[in-house]
């Protein structure tokens, strides 16, 4: 599992101390309170930096965070873009049936090879008899809840050639509804995602 994670992203200062404005990309604000450094990372150069903070405050529903050595409107700007990495200790805390992005990411997303019986897994032989079909790539906002993005397994024999592969023979990625309609049991532990349906991915 990853044990670091984007929590915030820099978005230009506030006043004129050296106050950084911060976009959660939980949407909480309450875990940065218990950080006491934070790693700047620049998306575009992959530079990463380790910062003291001094002090985090709220400003109506702004976030604003105070970094050591951070003193003027024009320094922020030097920062501005970059990401906020942290441990995983001081990341947003989980609801029930909720997992981080980067845990989610590399897993493989895997299917029964005989296909699920009425009562699940238990239908099946084992959990050797779970094919992976894909794995994924990333999760992505959608109109309706988040999506799994998916990129097929080349050498999956219960997907058909022409499910697996584009017209000009590269792998295909789709995109698959998280929702439990189509997603089953995530265990992260494995690094699996159970698909209930084959269907979604053609």
């Amino acid at each position: 599992m990853n044990e670091r994670f984007v929590v915030g992203i820099i978005r230009g200062s506030h006043g004129v101390t050296g106050n950084c404005k911060v976009e959660s990309t939980s949407g909480e604000f309450g875990h940065f309170a218990r950080m006491t450094e934070v790693t700047l990372r620049n998306g575009r150069t992959g530079i990463e930096s380790l910062h003291k903070i001094e002090r985090v405050t709220v400003s109506g529903q702004t976030l604003l965070m105070k970094l050591a050595g951070i003193d003027t409107p024009e320094a922020v700007k030097k920062i501005n873009g970059c990401e906020i990495i942290v441990p995983r200790e001081f990341a947003c805390p989980l609801d029930e049936n909720s997992w981080y992005v980067e845990d989610l990411k590399q897993c493989a997303l895997v299917y029964p090879k005989d296909g699920w019986g009425k009562d699940g897994l238990e239908a099946t032989t084992s959990l050797a008899a779970l094919v992976t079909v894909g794995t994924v790539t990333d999760v992505l906002e959608g109109g309706t809840g988040n999506l799994l993005q998916i990129k097929l397994a080349e050498d999956c024999t219960l997907l058909a050639e022409h499910v697996r592969f584009t017209a000009d023979g590269k792998t295909r990625t789709v995109l698959v509804p998280f929702k439990d309609a189509f997603v089953g049991e995530v265990d992260i532990a494995r690094r699996q995602i159970q698909l209930m349906h084959l269907w979604i991915l053609e």
